[in-house]
């Protein structure tokens, strides 16, 4: 017994830090089904928790490049277990605080994984796609022209934020809605937030007037169009109207009217990281589509 809670109890703080919700061919809905169950998880519902795996691949591979110059491969090749390197990946020119931040998310990954598959196992690393040439594609479609010259999240400090603003959101969305009674909040996507906050007003370079605040805008606003499930997502600063208890226009934690995180279903989060807003056609970061049964599911009934 003490086991099996044991599993049930590490399952269930995934589930909280994937920020994930409601498993079902319903996925393609912007809620959790209902009824909802008061209990966590059930021992059977590995499903989730291997969906989330695509998600920690493609974080683990970001975080350990951008900081380390090199990936799971290096740091924990068991955990590869096979699959292709990371299209594009490499070391970001970063401040030191930024750089061993990155790394301490980097070796979070790692462990993420390696918890997730020793309880439930898993699939290979699948292709996934980090190269500059897919962030300045994001980042065109965000603001709806071409940035001149492209976006290039590995160029400072500064670019890899915002990059890694487009990133552990997706993974990260901050509260877990299989349970409506637990609410955590995300970690790695509040440190990204309060960081990029600091510098909300600075003028990202070389791109005249367009400032970190209006980056985070536009990339949320895209995310939001892609999931196709109302406003989920708002950059750093937001109307008064927006604000917590309509008081401040500091965003620094997205949130809802009642300052509860968002929470996406597994349909909306591919739909975002596929960049299609179609969770049944795979692209952008996972060009050849997401692993495990819920992906695979979406991608045979889509």
């Amino acid at each position: 017994m003490a086991a099996s809670a044991s599993v049930l109890s590490l399952s269930f703080l995934f589930l909280i830090s994937f920020g994930l919700v409601g498993l079902s061919h319903a996925a393609s809905e912007c809620s959790a089904p209902t009824p909802l169950i008061d209990i966590p998880i059930f021992p059977t519902d590995i499903d989730l928790l291997q969906f989330a795996l695509n998600l920690e691949h493609m974080e683990a591979d970001w975080f350990l490049y951008g900081a380390l110059g090199y990936g799971l491969d290096a740091v924990a090749p068991e955990l590869v277990m096979g699959g292709p390197p990371p299209i594009g990946a490499t070391k970001a020119n970063l401040d030191n605080v930024t750089s061993a931040i990155m790394a301490e998310f980097g070796y979070q990954e790692v462990g993420h994984l390696r918890a997730i598959k020793s309880t439930v196992g898993g699939f290979p690393r699948p292709v996934i796609d980090l190269s500059g040439k897919h962030f300045a594609k994001i980042f065109d479609d965000a603001f709806g022209f071409h940035l001149d010259p492209p976006f290039d999240p590995y160029l400072n400090s500064v670019n890899y934020l915002l990059a890694s603003y487009v990133i552990p959101y997706v993974g990260l969305v901050g509260y877990v809605g299989a349970n409506p009674n637990i609410n955590v909040e995300s970690g790695q996507d509040a440190v990204i937030r309060t960081l990029l906050y600091e510098r909300a007003n600075e003028v990202v370079q070389p791109y005249k007037n367009l400032t970190v605040a209006e980056f985070t805008a536009k990339v949320s606003e895209l995310r939001n169009k892609l999931a196709s499930c109302g406003v989920k997502d708002e950059g750093l600063l937001v109307p008064v109207s927006w604000g917590a208890e309509n008081k401040t226009n500091s965003n620094v934690l997205s949130a809802n009217v009642n300052s509860v995180a968002y929470k996406r279903t597994p349909a909306e989060i591919l739909r975002i990281v596929y960049g299609t807003g179609d969770e049944g056609t795979p692209g952008g970061f996972l060009p050849k589509g997401g692993d495990g049964a819920i992906a695979r599911g979406l991608l045979k009934f889509a």
